[in-house]
């Protein structure tokens, strides 16, 4: 019997009209798909009338599900994978299922598409011919470590965060890399409230203990 394969599909990370054509003739043709969250994917599926069974994959059941999962695709399952939003194991679930596909000798594919680190990148105004994708630093054990390890990085540096850690993370690497290191904070990608702004470490502490901040971040600061 012939394998099945799983694709992971990128979703928008704000304006819909970003998935592509081929996302979408993914997720109709699939015969099931695995989601990080079945109501915040539900509502996409609704929006293109696609009708595919979900299943919940997330970080806190990835490890119990993961070999089921397996077998279905041994038997020939077409099976797509999508996070709540952007790439799939981009700091999402992903990484679990295709490696353990890869070891059973099962096909996997990953369209091209959305990934919210990219255009912020582009827009800090900072180098992007190289950088390093840090995703979320640590809350609490090894953070100090973490960032004292970043010092001597001469790369542009990638984060994720969220907005209720946002002032204390910019403090912090301001407190370690120096308050005049410059970096840039964009917030709600390709939604009605996107927005960018840069400076120093510490003009940005100055602006954001003024400013309300919500939404999905990801905070850019320049190497070494």
């Amino acid at each position: 019997m012939e394998s099945g394969k799983l694709i992971l599909v990128p979703t928008p990370i704000g304006n819909l009209g970003d998935i592509t054509l081929r996302a979408l003739e993914c997720l109709k043709n699939a015969e099931l798909i695995l989601a990080e969250d079945t109501r915040k994917t539900g509502i996409l599926l609704k929006h293109f009338e696609i009708k595919t069974r979900q299943q919940s994959y997330h970080k806190f059941n990835e490890h119990k599900t993961v070999e089921h999962l397996v077998d279905l695709l041994k038997i020939g399952k077409q099976v797509a994978l999508v996070s709540d939003a952007g790439t799939p194991g981009i700091s999402d679930p992903g990484y679990l299922i295709v490696r353990h596909c890869l070891d059973n000798g099962i096909e996997v594919e990953c369209l091209p598409g959305a990934t919210a680190f990219v255009p912020a990148l582009v827009l800090s105004g900072l180098p992007c011919d190289r950088f390093c994708f840090e995703g979320f630093l640590p809350q609490k054990k090894g953070r100090s470590k973490k960032m004292q390890e970043l010092v001597d990085e001469t790369r542009t540096m990638v984060f994720y965060e969220s907005p209720f850690r946002l002032l204390k993370t910019l403090t912090q690497l301001g407190e370690v890399f120096g308050e005049d290191r410059q970096a840039s904070v964009s917030r709600e990608i390709s939604k009605i409230h996107e927005e960018t702004v840069r400076g120093s470490l510490k003009e940005l502490v100055e602006y954001y203990t003024t400013h309300t901040l919500k939404g999905e971040i990801v905070l850019i600061v320049a190497g070494k």
